[in-house]
């Protein structure tokens, strides 16, 4: 299962982030999505503690049960264990999180889960590819752009990198030359006036620009 889930990462090379949608705006949210050519969603976790860990895993749940078979669901901004284990509790099939914290990826490989940390330094990427992450997420990419990882894959070529942060449709070409193996893009696909609307039509379309840009 593990392995299969990889090859869809590396083939689909599309995480979609939801982050603070609600709970009865999620099935036809994903379903618009699902209908644009999306096939991973990662649910956030609230660092803040805005909406309980136990809410979050409930809707990871939700997703999980309505789509089995037909999209992957994960969980992203995951910061401790505990909420490792929730998520394979609800049916959740990756762990993403915004940093490198050794714990939270040996148990996401512990519960059989995919493991996507964050990290931006060689440093950071080659700890975290060393305690067993699967892929890599380059966060905040922003400020740093293609050609900085470019500099980073010539030494670590061997690591698996995905690019988060001020990532579109425009420059996902660029990354893709350099060796990137994926993206997670959040409110350029659940765009808040669409999602505030329920513009579900508007959110296919532009999931499908977001899915081509992506397998170019």
């Amino acid at each position: 299962m593990r392995e299969q889930i990889i090859k869809t990462i590396e083939e689909e090379k599309l995480i979609v982030i939801v982050r603070g949608v609600k709970s009865e705006q999620l099935i036809p949210l994903a379903e618009a999505m699902y209908k644009g050519g999306v096939r991973l969603l990662e649910v956030t976790y609230s660092a803040n503690g805005s909406v309980s860990d136990e809410e979050t895993a409930k809707n990871i749940e939700i997703l999980s049960k309505h789509f089995e078979g037909r999209m992957l669901i994960g969980a992203g901004t995951v910061i401790t264990t505990k909420q490792v284990e929730l998520t394979a509790a609800a049916g959740g099939k990756f762990i993403i999180s915004p940093d490198t914290f050794v714990d939270v990826i040996k148990k996401t490989r512990e519960l059989g889960l995919v493991s996507m940390p964050g990290a931006l330094t060689p440093s950071e990427i080659q700890t975290a590819h060393r305690a067993g992450a699967d892929f890599v997420k380059m966060f905040p990419i922003t400020n740093m752009g293609p050609d900085y990882v470019k500099a980073v894959k010539a030494p670590l070529s061997h690591i698996k990198l995905l690019a988060v942060g001020g990532v579109d449709n425009n420059n996902m070409a660029d990354y893709l030359k350099v060796g990137i193996s994926g993206f997670g893009i959040g409110s350029n696909i659940i765009d808040k006036t669409k999602l505030a609307a329920e513009d579900w039509a508007g959110i296919t379309r532009l999931a499908e620009e977001y899915v081509a840009a992506a397998k170019q």
